[in-house]
């Protein structure tokens, strides 16, 4: 992926570079990612949220994921886009949405996780891991 990379909401409201490599690439399929994004998945990137520079304020929403942690959803107040995802569990690492990419085609998913909550109809890759819930720590696909 080209580093740094760049994106933003629909609306323009909020942008952001990151300077940082993703350290993973992924689908997640847990019921909160499913209501969130208003998909049967949702797929970003996860990077060091200090290499994350944001032009604006994002509104937040905070709820109790299904690992027990509390995460927090950002998006634009204005278009509702959602943008980046923090959870106490991890709270040095920030997913950031790919749909919110100003170069989209760069996005590859390298695994999917939460599988056990994918809906019956997603056709899951075969040619990528998946795991039931969250990878074991140090896993880094």
């Amino acid at each position: 992926m080209n580093v740094p990379f760049s994106g933003g909401c629909a609306c323009g409201a909020i942008r952001y570079e990151c300077s940082s490599e993703p350290l993973a690439m992924l689908n997640c399929h847990c019921r909160d990612c499913q209501q969130s994004s208003g998909a049967p998945f949702a797929s970003g990137v996860v990077v060091p949220t200090k290499s994350i520079k944001v032009s604006s304020s994002p509104k937040t929403y905070s709820v109790l994921a299904s690992s027990g942690a509390q995460t927090t959803r950002s998006f634009c107040s204005n278009c509702g886009s959602p943008l980046f995802t923090t959870g106490e569990a991890v709270p040095d690492f920030t997913s950031i949405r790919f749909t919110t990419f100003d170069d989209p085609s760069d996005f590859s998913p390298a695994l999917d996780i939460w599988a056990s909550s994918a809906v019956s109809w997603v056709c899951l890759n075969e040619e990528l891991p998946h795991f039931s819930q969250s990878p074991p720590p140090g896993t880094n696909e």
